[in-house]
């Protein structure tokens, strides 16, 4: 989401194979470093934002499934595209007791409950595969196990946490 000047909110999603690509009066430059390098293939730049910096920003998507919508500032709480979406995982809500919480009492795996984005948003299959094997928990565990009885976080919620957050910072870091 990024803040207007017009004081609404502009929410974007990548999709699977959106993109942004910076372009500044030196050159072009892709934040960060990729072992498949993006395409250079302009076809598929479908919006470019002019900054008053002088850069462009331009949404390369591919396979066209991000998206862009402006919504009212005052709105974003009715907005139906984020109403029931879990907390952002890097966010100050999400630590090991929110987790505990919310899969206390689930039946289902830990891979199932965090790729369901009421439970966290955000979190896809890759990070999600990573963060359970960084946190040595299977995939196959039940969700339920994050939490005592009494919904309290175990220690498995907190190495998964930690891995979470450590795996999300390596990515955006290297430009994911």
């Amino acid at each position: 989401m990024a803040d207007l000047n017009s004081g609404d909110v502009l929410l974007m999603h990548l999709g699977m194979s959106g993109s942004f690509r910076v372009l500044k009066q030196e050159g072009a430059a892709t934040p960060g470093q990729f072992h498949h390098p993006r395409s250079d293939d302009r076809a598929h730049d479908h919006v470019v934002f002019h900054m008053s910096s002088g850069a462009a920003v331009v949404f390369n998507d591919p396979r066209r499934f991000g998206y862009m919508k402006i919504i009212a500032r005052n709105a974003i709480e009715d907005e139906p595209l984020l109403k029931g979406l879990g907390p952002e995982p890097l966010g100050n809500e999400f630590d090991a007791a929110m987790l505990a919480r919310s899969c206390h009492n689930k039946k289902t795996s830990l891979k199932v409950a965090l790729l369901d984005q009421r439970v966290v948003a955000g979190l896809g299959n890759i990070y999600v595969c990573e963060a359970l094997f960084r946190s040595h928990l299977s995939p196959r565990r039940l969700a339920a196990t994050l939490a005592t009885k009494k919904a309290e976080p175990t220690d498995h919620a907190k190495r998964l946490v930690d891995a979470i957050h450590s795996v999300l910072n390596q990515a955006i870091k290297a430009g994911g």
